[in-house]
């Protein structure tokens, strides 16, 4: 419950506040969620509901709390540095940005020539958003 609770905050964060656009709430749920979960393991981790394991920090154990916080650092590095190379070589050879002209338009349209959605407005047709002179 915890987990959800901070999962759920962090989700409804103003975007302004952290600086980034995270539309798919990527960061917010897998991110923080699974900190969050590597973290608890090396808290609450137990013998007596896994046998085949080790105890967590409140059982005894705090050796397994670093090992957890070891492993959470460790994987937000390599994901951090293996998303800046992949992006880098993105950058250096096709390009990371379309142009203004697809951002303004969509990329629905401008990209896949489709509608990802129908326009409604009580009283009036349905408008399709890719229906246009830039087709």
């Amino acid at each position: 419950m915890g987990a959800g609770a901070v999962c759920y905050w962090t989700v409804h964060l103003p975007k302004s506040s952290l600086g980034i656009d995270d539309t798919l709430h990527v960061f917010g749920v897998h991110g923080v969620g699974g900190v969050m979960g590597a973290i608890a393991t090396g808290l609450f981790a137990t013998m007596a509901v896994n046998p085949g394991g080790v105890n967590g920090l409140l059982y005894g154990n705090p050796m397994q709390f670093a090992v957890q916080v070891v492993a959470v650092v460790a994987t937000a590095v390599y994901a951090c540095t293996m998303t800046w190379l992949i992006l880098r070589f993105i950058d250096l050879t096709v390009g990371l940005r379309v142009e203004e002209r697809g951002e303004v338009l969509g990329l629905d349209t401008t990209q896949h020539g489709e509608a990802a959605y129908t326009v409604y407005y009580p009283g009036t047709p349905s408008i399709e958003t890719s229906a246009g002179p830039w087709r």
